[in-house]
């Protein structure tokens, strides 16, 4: 066991160190948590809530207790949409139809709204949840012709599992996602004709699988390996036309991708302990630009009271805080994204707050 963990340490090691360097283009993963954000978009080895039925099934083994989370909103904005909105208000900051004026008095401007729910039940190697979300990533072209968009709605029921062995060193977990998606994915959206997404957007059902395992020795700093391979043999949405909405194309067909990371967990004092890791993205991708797929972070952890983050995501620095009770959670992160090319690189700032209430 030893000899196999120092093994997979070094691999994953010496590929982080030498992976070469134009999509300009942001990547959009399925799911990014406040937590993960705040650690620079590195979670595969550390996460230890809810959210591994999303991030890595395999860490529902990590949970000591069945909880379930009822009410987490989830909002995220970039650093351009209150200064678009001043220009021109919108009532719904997910709608392109709404959003396209404030576009046009900003062009060239980079726009980012998210939010998302995900009520759930968890308990050591199980649970359930409905995830939901609403993205739109857009920004018109100098000339006022095109604008380029990404927008996705997700609807979501999750089910995951987890198998542990050798005491819990090692952890392999599945989770099934049947998803209801709708999409816009077109950098040349033209402004001369309907931007209303029952005319440009693509909808249908998908169902998809991810596999993680997390392999992780009996030491102080508990070194631990993870891979996660999402979306496994690739997910399509042409099982349906939608829940939601009903459209003749289905939604993009994903690729499968693989994530790798390694963590370690220091104890400090007996209320101080952290979290340390380091995780490459979609290990399979043909991305030009591999800095875009490169992420760590720490967590500093005060009695599970209070949380201090901070990381590394696609060159640009993430921080975050948490205050936490028996039932309640509030956190705040802070990231910026690659929205630029290797070569002409444009960072864009964005902020996210959750509230939540458990038992």
């Amino acid at each position: 066991m030893k000899r196999i963990l120092w093994i997979a340490l070094i691999q994953i090691a010496l590929m982080l160190a030498f992976v070469a360097d134009v999509n300009a283009r942001e990547l959009h993963d399925f799911y990014n948590g406040v937590r993960c954000l705040g650690m620079g978009g590195a979670c595969a080895a550390v996460v230890n809530d809810e959210t591994a039925l999303l991030v890595n099934p395999a860490a529902l083994g990590k949970l000591r207790d069945f909880y379930g989370t009822i009410i987490d909103p989830e909002v995220e904005a970039n650093t351009n949409l209150p200064g678009m909105y001043s220009d021109s208000s919108f009532s719904n900051p997910f709608s392109l139809d709404d959003v396209k004026g404030a576009l046009d008095k900003n062009r060239g401007s980079y726009y980012h709204a998210k939010a998302q729910v995900f009520p759930s039940f968890v308990g050591r190697n199980f649970g359930i949840g409905l995830y939901g979300n609403s993205m739109l990533d857009a920004q018109m072209a100098e000339d006022g012709t095109t604008i380029d968009t990404f927008y996705r709605s997700d609807l979501a029921l999750v089910l995951g599992f987890n198998f542990r062995f050798f005491d819990g060193r090692l952890k392999i977990g599945a989770n099934t996602k049947l998803v209801d998606r709708q999409e816009v994915n077109d950098d040349k959206v033209s402004t001369a004709s309907s931007t209303s997404y029952s005319d440009i957007a693509k909808s249908g059902l998908g169902l998809s699988t991810d596999v993680g395992v997390i392999l992780s020795a009996p030491w102080v700093l508990l070194p631990t390996v993870s891979a996660v391979l999402h979306d496994v043999g690739t997910t399509s949405y042409n099982l349906g036309s939608g829940l939601r909405m009903s459209t003749a194309n289905h939604p993009d067909t994903v690729d499968q991708s693989l994530d790798v990371a390694v963590a370690i967990f220091p104890i400090h004092t007996n209320y101080v302990r952290s979290s340390w890791t380091i995780e490459y993205r979609d290990l399979l991708s043909t991305e030009d630009d591999k800095m875009k797929l490169l992420h760590a972070g720490m967590e500093f952890n005060f009695g599970d009271v209070f949380f201090m983050r901070a990381g590394y995501n696609q060159r640009y620095w993430t921080a975050g805080l948490e205050l936490a009770s028996e039932h309640f959670q509030y956190q705040l992160a802070s990231y910026g994204e690659e929205v630029g090319t290797k070569d002409a690189t444009k960072e864009d700032r964005r902020y996210v707050f959750k509230f939540a209430f458990r038992f």
